[in-house]
């Protein structure tokens, strides 16, 4: 709403200084600022209410050092965070922005999921919360809407030099090629050269029409994504800070990657894909970025307030959503290498368990216990140590990551 006042005192009234506002850059510093100072000041008053109403964490006997400790802790702590994402969004961003639509969609969609499975978890005294079901329907829906959204919808396109679009310069009687924003599904293949792949290219064998069904690969991937994302974020918030702090680190590499793509001049130079009105998301990612930094106050070891389902499916849904925008969701296993590893050791766990049952009568382990950050536990690490551990692996991941922009 901002940008809009800003932009009328700028156009229509030429007041000196106004122009600032159309700069991506500004608006960013602006929403980050905004964003840690919502987060830290109203977070600690979201806090004391979420206290006050004995909204507390309900803790399930695993045998954990320091677990009993947490008992009674605020959750659902993830209000603060989409509180304090979206007020800066809002003033700050262009709200007709496509992209801007679909994130602002994602976080009250997936927030409004998990702060069902905690009110359920809290109030109806259930400890397994929302049934998985229901979870898995609403991340499909959710999967569905952005998916059909980037297929379908005009203003979400990628610019290319097209050979059927050209003018002709008479001084010098030279023909050259004028760029074209376009439809297409393609997408980023990391390390490779030529590293661009569409995803309507898997049914060439239909015929000459065959781009005309790429959603039905398309939108099934997107799904995919969200929900394996989503999920992957959920187990990783075991243990005080290491969801919020893996979370900002992949998301501030995510806005590397959509502050080049979204500008003309840096994508060229780098010679990646250039998506047109995606620079915007930008404003939103340093939002996210202050609101999970903020939240990081209150909910490092010891933690004030948990995240609860409310946070962790809200994290998960935006990072997939922000991936798949910018055309770098194939990058996700190395970005949230984390969430991966945490997901993929529940999934060991419990098939070789079920495995080793049927085949020798008795469940075998391969972790002391999973997800992987309570294996650590288990060993006697002090959470501190492995959450900072694990914030370090992130960063060289996401810088990893961040180098595919050249690495090919």
């Amino acid at each position: 709403m901002l940008y809009y006042l800003f932009e009328y005192l700028d156009k229509t009234l030429n007041i000196p200084g106004t122009g600032v506002f159309q700069y991506i850059t500004f608006r960013s510093a602006v929403a980050v600022l905004l964003s840690l100072t919502l987060s830290t000041i109203y977070g600690k008053r979201i806090i004391g209410f979420l206290r006050n109403q004995q909204v507390g964490e309900t803790v399930r006997e695993l045998g954990l050092a320091g677990q009993n400790e947490k008992a009674g802790t605020p959750t659902m702590g993830g209000l603060i965070i989409i509180m304090a994402t979206l007020i800066p969004v809002f003033l700050l961003t262009k709200l007709n922005n496509i992209y801007i639509i679909l994130l602002i969609v994602t976080t009250l969609w997936m927030g409004t999921i998990g702060f069902i499975d905690d009110y359920i978890k809290i109030f109806k005294k259930d400890k397994q919360g929302l049934k998985g079901i229901f979870k898995v329907i609403g991340q499909v829906g959710l999967g569905l809407i952005v998916g059909s959204v980037l297929y379908l919808h005009p203003g979400v396109t990628l610019r290319k030099e097209s050979p059927n679009t050209i003018t002709l310069k008479q001084a010098e009687n030279v023909i050259s090629q004028m760029p074209v924003d376009e439809k297409s599904t393609a997408t980023t293949i990391p390390f490779f050269k030529n590293n661009e792949f569409d995803y309507a290219e898997l049914l060439s064998w239909m015929g000459d029409d065959y781009e005309n069904y790429a959603w039905i690969i398309f939108i099934p991937i997107v799904i995919f994504i969200i929900t394996a994302v989503s999920n992957g974020a959920n187990l990783t918030d075991g243990i005080d800070g290491l969801a919020a702090g893996t979370s900002a680190i992949s998301v501030l590499a995510l806005g590397i990657f959509t502050f080049v793509s979204g500008n003309v001049i840096f994508s060229s130079y780098l010679n990646i894909m250039y998506i047109p009105n995606s620079g915007e998301m930008t404003v939103f990612i340093a939002s996210f970025v202050g609101a999970l930094v903020g939240f990081l106050w209150y909910n490092s070891y010891p933690a004030s307030v948990f995240m609860g389902d409310t946070g962790s499916l809200t994290i998960g849904g935006v990072i997939a959503v922000l991936a798949i925008s910018v055309r770098k969701e194939l990058l996700i296993p190395l970005l949230c290498g984390i969430f991966l590893v945490e997901n993929f050791s529940v999934v060991l766990q419990v098939s070789y368990f079920k495995y080793t049952k049927k085949r020798f009568g008795e469940g075998r382990r391969i972790f002391l216990m999973s997800p992987l950050h309570h294996h650590y536990q288990k060993k006697g690490y002090h959470e501190s140590k492995i959450v900072t551990r694990f914030w370090i692996v992130g960063i060289l991941l996401a810088i990893l990551s961040i180098v595919t922009l050249k690495l090919r």
